[in-house]
């Protein structure tokens, strides 16, 4: 059996928070009636305006956080005591939050373009028990609902058949009441548009459409039935190197491609690394991407899944694409030795919490297994060096270049790897229609069906946040009608 430090790990968000003063700044919607603490003027603009200090309740313009002269009290009620109503969210903010699939201190800023009415011949369909549909092209009438493959604590993953072709595909359903605030907006924005851009490439999962109703959204991607590569893990306890050469090769294909349209990924991880019926790999989940880099650009958002986060992060220091290579050589350690890198399994509590896996990612040696070749031992070593300046992928200009030309990957033909053309070491069993032998059995035997709506949830829902969600895949699309 493979290692007790390898098994699914659910990943968390935390928000972001601005010290100054004593003062606890988190970023707020408000609407008209919120007016700044410090200039007295109104805060008033798109998305976040302003920040909320989350002891005392006081409210300021982002640009005036810093200046704010007074001292945190907690409970201050004398300081601008009409301002509390004036925040939209209803909840203060206890840390962490909520688990979703990513630790996060989440930055995003991808905003909705477009903004339109509600059409008035819009025609209801199911959704859960009574879901009204608001998009007016593909809906969840569209679609068999086969089996649950999947879940997060946000999402649900189910297997569909389009019904007009019988494709499959997988789609992803999140609540939008689990959506509430506008950090979590940006967050599903920018998967739906790295999911679009991911499309061009054969080793990510590409999108084929979205849609919504009142208490959901919907995001189709293609259906890769080979299992991800914790399933095969947790069933052959590790892999040959050869195995573990094709499969980081792969993905570093997949990551280049990300890297070079500035798009970090910083959620590496067994779970995400999906094998399709040839035994290619795909990557999936783009939740935690940030977007936007360009050369040298640099971000300080706190996220991942913690065996994986890089040392930078945990530093709180700017970072760049080194983090998802740190990612990659946690994962290639795990499938060459069957364990984390960080295997901190004991019977004292204390060696068992997360800051104590942080203090060990940041400080203790990483002793590569003596059985591992010396160049399999070599570019963990590379990958896996605490230094992002030192770390093998990470030199400006050169980076991809370094590890292609690495001697644990001089057997590989990159030419023809690029084109999916290179045969793969393992070729997943796939039995029935659906290849739902190689998904955990824990989720593909839960039932198939979508929860009731609570019209009082959808009531407290701002639709007008969702604006723009609907896409359809144009070359998706004409591949359908050409069938």
């Amino acid at each position: 059996m493979v290692g007790e430090s390898i098994y699914r790990r659910g990943a968390r968000r935390w928000r972001k928070l601005y010290r100054a003063n004593g003062h606890l700044f988190q970023a707020k919607r408000f609407n008209r009636r919120a007016y700044c603490g410090q200039c007295s003027e109104r805060i008033w603009g798109l998305a976040r305006q302003g920040y909320r200090c989350i002891n005392c309740k006081l409210l300021v313009h982002k640009r005036c956080h810093v200046l704010v002269p007074l001292t945190c009290k907690r409970h201050m009620d004398s300081v601008m005591p009409s301002q509390e109503p004036a925040v939209d969210d209803k909840d203060d903010v206890d840390l962490p939050s909520e688990d979703t699939d990513g630790i996060a201190y989440i930055s995003s800023t991808r905003k909705h373009d477009n903004i339109k009415d509600d059409s008035e011949d819009l025609k209801p369909v199911i959704d859960g028990m009574d879901g009204i549909k608001i998009s007016q092209g593909l809906g969840l009438q569209d679609f068999d609902l086969i089996r649950v493959i999947g879940r997060g604590s946000y999402a649900k993953v189910l297997l569909v058949r389009l019904k007009k072709n019988d494709q499959m595909y997988a789609m992803k359903v999140v609540k939008k009441d689990l959506v509430h605030d506008d950090e979590d907006i940006d967050w599903v924005q920018t998967e739906k548009h790295v999911f679009e851009q991911a499309s061009s490439n054969p080793f990510l999962v590409g999108l084929h459409s979205c849609f919504q109703t009142t208490s959901r959204l919907f995001l189709v991607i293609e259906y890769v039935n080979g299992g991800d590569l914790m399933f095969h893990m947790q069933r052959q306890r590790k892999l040959p190197e050869e195995h573990a050469r094709f499969y980081a090769a792969e993905i570093c294909i997949a990551l280049n491609f990300l890297h070079e349209r500035g798009i970090i990924y910083r959620d590496l991880k067994l779970d995400n690394v999906l094998l399709d019926a040839d035994g290619h790999i795909k990557l999936t989940d783009y939740g935690m991407c940030k977007e936007g880099l360009g050369p040298g650009d640099t971000t300080s958002t706190f996220c991942g899944t913690p065996n994986y986060i890089a040392p930078e992060i945990l530093r709180g220091e700017e970072y760049g694409f080194s983090v998802d290579w740190w990612a990659l050589g946690v994962l290639m350690f795990e499938m060459m030795a069957g364990r984390s890198p960080f295997d901190i399994i004991t019977d004292n509590p204390d060696m068992n919490t997360e800051d104590y896996l942080f203090q060990v990612i940041l400080e203790k040696p990483i002793r590569i297994p003596r059985f591992l070749s010396v160049k399999a031992s070599h570019v963990l070593k590379g990958f896996l060096n605490k230094d992002p300046k030192e770390r093998l992928g990470c030199r400006p200009q050169t980076g991809f270049s370094d590890i292609k030309s690495h001697a644990f990957f001089r057997s590989i033909d990159w030419d023809l790897l690029e084109k999916k053309q290179a045969l793969p070491p393992f070729q997943p069993q796939i039995t029935d229609e659906y290849g739902l032998d190689n998904f955990d059995t824990q989720f593909t035997s839960e039932p198939v069906q979508l929860t009731p709506d609570d019209e009082d949830v959808i009531k407290r829902i701002d639709q007008s946040e969702f604006e723009g969600f609907e896409y359809i895949n144009p070359l998706l699309l004409s591949t359908e009608e050409s069938v």
